[in-house]
């Protein structure tokens, strides 16, 4: 990054680059205000059933069209998957962190089932990847480290720079690994002894005390800090994540201790009642942790409560506005490479922002993943106007860049691994429901 040239001959490289220094230090702000208080939390608001909840659509056999979509984002992991079985998490850049790689295998498992991966590239392919998740070194020898290189399996930082110790490890990436590793030992035997052993390697009682997710870090003179992870919405997934092997993430999975209401859009939504001012950390109401939690545990009543909350303030700022909406977090192909395009933040409604609190109002975009997703969800006439909009997102030799502009209209080029893989998990939503939880269910049942 030592001239314009390079910057510019590197674009989508130098996007991911920058999106995931700003996502670690997403992640390092999020973290801090450790050192105040965070058991015995008072009860801010209870969650009450809207009268008019948003229906969940109801199975329907998958089409060509289903298919055509499922076929492109696949082709994303063809181009980028290296010789040791790990997936570049973003295009033709070899870096990963645990959370994609935790994506590319649910990405794998819901391809393999809708017959888009052949059962003998499946097997090869998840045989690879699970081989170098065992070998991958570990965080002062605890838990995997935040990055690594997909080359060589090395600790790196987010520039991709080898760092021999590591940068510290992220509980939310963690506990989203356990999903994908718990379903393999449960449903494929002859890769569940590799699953259970990259499980048994690491050590999650440094990252749980007392029901609360912790992550850790290095600080300036090289020691580790452990420190609270997880904000609204994404604390409680990963803490459903966590319960799968049994492990003890109560507090984490409340969604009524640090909870308030905000009306954005005349509708109330949940949001993260723990301040910037208080906790140096910003929170960001935004639609993937939900869609997530639908998608491989199903709703229980809560998160579908909220989840219907987050999803009619974007379909009434549509019907306010005129302005399609369906906002997440995401890289992007610009400066400053990594937003948050929320619901709410920092007490401002429809904030784009930076990790430093930066607005950036000009470059919010329409999340492929969330269009996609929330379409599986519901099936409105809103959502489907979404997919119709995001489908110029779709590139049959690279996969689904991340989503559309809405200031101009014009497609924001850089395709993820993330990206990717939740539109393969909704597409085999749409059939199937739930992936943990499907074999457990009645087609049609209510």
């Amino acid at each position: 990054m030592s001239t314009i040239d390079n910057i510019i001959k590197a674009r989508s490289h130098i996007a991911f680059i920058f999106g995931l220094c700003i996502a670690a230090a997403i992640a390092y702000s999020v973290e801090t205000g450790v050192s105040k208080t965070l058991h015995g939390s008072t009860k801010f608001a209870l969650i009450e059933i809207s009268d008019r909840q948003t229906v969940l659509a109801k199975p329907v056999t998958l089409n060509n069209d289903d298919l055509i979509m499922a076929k492109a984002a696949w082709r994303y992991f063809e181009r980028n998957t290296q010789e040791t079985g790990l997936v570049n998490a973003a295009d033709n850049f070899p870096s990963t962190t645990i959370w994609d790689q935790a994506s590319y295998l649910l990405g794998l498992i819901s391809a393999h089932k809708m017959g888009v991966v052949s059962d003998a590239k499946f097997d090869a392919r998840l045989a690879s990847a699970l081989t170098s998740l065992r070998e991958l070194p570990l965080f002062d020898s605890q838990l995997p480290n935040k990055v690594y290189d997909t080359r060589y399996l090395t600790m790196t930082n987010y520039k991709n720079d080898p760092v021999a110790r590591g940068v510290g490890w992220s509980a939310l990436d963690v506990a989203r690994m356990i999903v994908p590793l718990t379903f393999i030992m449960q449903n494929y035997p002859t890769h569940a002894n590799d699953a259970f052993e990259i499980l048994q390697q690491w050590d999650f009682s440094k990252m749980i005390d007392g029901g609360v997710l912790h992550g850790a870090r290095v600080t300036t003179n090289n020691t580790t800090e452990i420190v609270q992870e997880g904000r609204l919405g994404y604390e409680e997934y990963a803490a459903r994540a966590i319960s799968l092997i049994g492990l003890d993430a109560l507090r984490a999975a409340k969604f009524d201790d640090y909870l308030r209401f905000e009306k954005v859009s005349k509708q109330l939504i949940a949001v993260d009642s723990r301040s910037f001012a208080e906790f140096d950390a910003h929170n960001y109401v935004v639609s993937e942790p939900y869609i997530l939690t639908a998608l491989e545990f199903g709703f229980d009543s809560e998160s579908q409560e909220l989840a219907h909350r987050i999803y009619s303030a974007q379909e009434n700022r549509y019907k306010e506005h005129g302005i399609l909406t369906a906002v997440s977090e995401d890289n992007i192909d610009q400066e400053p490479y990594f937003l948050y395009n929320t619901v709410f933040a920092n007490g401002v409604a429809w904030n784009t922002l930076a990790e430093n609190g930066d607005q950036f109002q000009h470059l919010r975009t329409v999340s492929t993943k969330a269009a996609i997703g929330w379409d599986v969800l519901y099936n409105t006439t809103y959502t489907n106007a979404l997919v119709k909009h995001v489908d110029q997102t779709r590139d049959q030799n690279i996969g689904w860049y991340s989503g559309v502009y809405e200031n101009d209209g014009t497609v924001n080029k850089i395709a993820t691994a993330n990206t990717n893989a939740i539109i393969l998990q909704a597409i085999y939503y749409k059939q199937f429901g739930p992936l943990l939880t499907q074999s457990y269910l009645k087609q049609g049942s209510s």
